[in-house]
């Protein structure tokens, strides 16, 4: 080892939910670092470009998610374009368009991360990539990673893991389901006198070129090192072959309509999970939980709304590491729930609160009291835990 460093709480892992959860385990005192394999923090919504802030609310006017999820949304405007529906809470089974939700600049988002990260006093730790995970005696104790120092060893009391890919409970030896992906490109790119829904700003928009949802053909598994390079290479192709198009038949030129960036990192909806003390499944909208940490609305339809159990954040046959994320123990309808930026962000700052907690009590994430933890989450964070705490319910059919 060229290093070594101590921390209370190490997250790998900069995206959206490791950003939320370093803030949130650094604002309890613990001593925290964040491992990011890029040089953005943000993930999938700024290096991945999918620049879509899904709602915060059921689409009947109500909010069900609070905390840094909405702490977040609001800064990823202070920088750059981007609006909240002004009549959201007054819409009734509303469309993604019309709900607490926006599209915002990736590049604006970066910055305003970058400042609250430094802000809070994180040790932020860019360019850096996790190459193992130290365990001893069932519990996690560290991380190997490596950047242009060489390689080093992170310890810590708690580990969060919000890679994505259960990189961290993958590299422990434990067992983590996986899925893989339909192709999806989302590009930001400059089109001229082309108005539409989803536009950035004038003649700015997103474009995202062969998402399907129904086309998982085991072709892209997100842990497999070639199907990844081939998922970035033929996405890129497909939009190559796009602009090729609008150019030949004359609607665009390469002057009007063009490229401002493409992702720099691959675009995967899910990859690996932990197998955790619960599982969030199919059907289980509108289930209560008793261990619930907060509340997430499905994004793809009005009237949905799922309460996130603890137990799902806790993997099986391993203590001291929390998962967060898409890579936090969903599956099936559920994955594609919690897989988003809102529950990213909520299941984040419910992990950095419980991991301080963790190392305050001197005790381990699976015996950490629940009771306490939500009872913090309640008063300090301003979550609501269950649907009665905002009077939601499931709506009539």
């Amino acid at each position: 080892m060229n290093f070594q460093k101590d921390y209370d709480v190490i997250v790998a892992g900069g995206g959206i939910a490791g950003v939320a959860a370093a803030l949130a385990a650094s604002a309890r005192g613990s001593k925290t670092a964040l491992i990011e394999k890029t040089v953005y923090p943000g993930g999938l919504a700024t290096t991945g470009l999918v620049y879509i802030y899904l709602p915060l609310c059921d689409g009947y006017g109500t909010q069900v998610t609070f905390g840094l999820t909405e702490k977040l949304l609001i800064a990823s405007l202070k920088y750059g374009p981007g609006d909240i529906p002004e009549n959201w809470k007054k819409e009734n089974n509303a469309i993604e368009e019309k709900r607490y939700r926006i599209v915002f600049n990736p590049a604006s988002f970066i910055l305003a991360m970058d400042e609250l990260l430094e802000e809070s006093g994180v040790d932020v730790w860019y360019d850096t990539t996790v190459t193992r995970t130290f365990t001893e005696n069932n519990l996690a104790t560290g991380i190997e990673v490596f950047n242009k120092s060489g390689f080093g060893k992170l310890n810590a009391k708690v580990l969060i893991d919000a890679t994505g890919d259960a990189d961290l409970a993958h590299y422990a030896g434990l067992q983590c389901p996986t899925r893989d992906n339909a192709l999806a490109a989302w590009t930001l790119e400059h089109v001229a006198n082309e108005p539409g829904q989803r536009d950035l700003a004038e003649n700015v928009k997103m474009r995202i070129v062969g998402c399907s949802n129904d086309k998982r053909t085991g072709e892209f598994l997100g842990i497999d090192g070639a199907k990844v390079s081939r998922f970035i290479r033929k996405g890129r192709k497909k939009y190559r072959e796009l602009l090729a198009e609008s150019y030949e038949s004359g609607r665009n030129n390469r002057k009007d309509r063009f490229p401002l960036f493409l992702p720099a990192m691959a675009q995967f909806r899910m990859s690996r999970r932990i197998d955790g003390e619960f599982t969030l499944n199919d059907g289980m909208e509108w289930m209560s939980f008793e261990d619930s940490i907060g509340m997430v609305a499905d994004w793809r339809k009005s009237g949905y709304v799922w309460e996130i159990p603890y137990r799902s954040l806790l993997p099986r046959g391993l203590d001291n590491l929390l998962a967060v994320g898409r890579c936090m123990s969903s599956e099936g309808d559920a994955w594609d729930v919690t897989r988003v930026i809102p529950t990213a962000a909520m299941t984040g700052e419910a992990a950095g609160v419980a991991a301080a907690m963790t190392v305050e009590k001197r005790t381990t994430t699976h015996q950490l009291s629940v009771k306490e933890l939500q009872q913090q989450l309640s008063s300090k964070c301003g979550f609501p835990l269950h649907f009665e705490d905002v009077g939601t319910s499931r709506p009539e059919k």
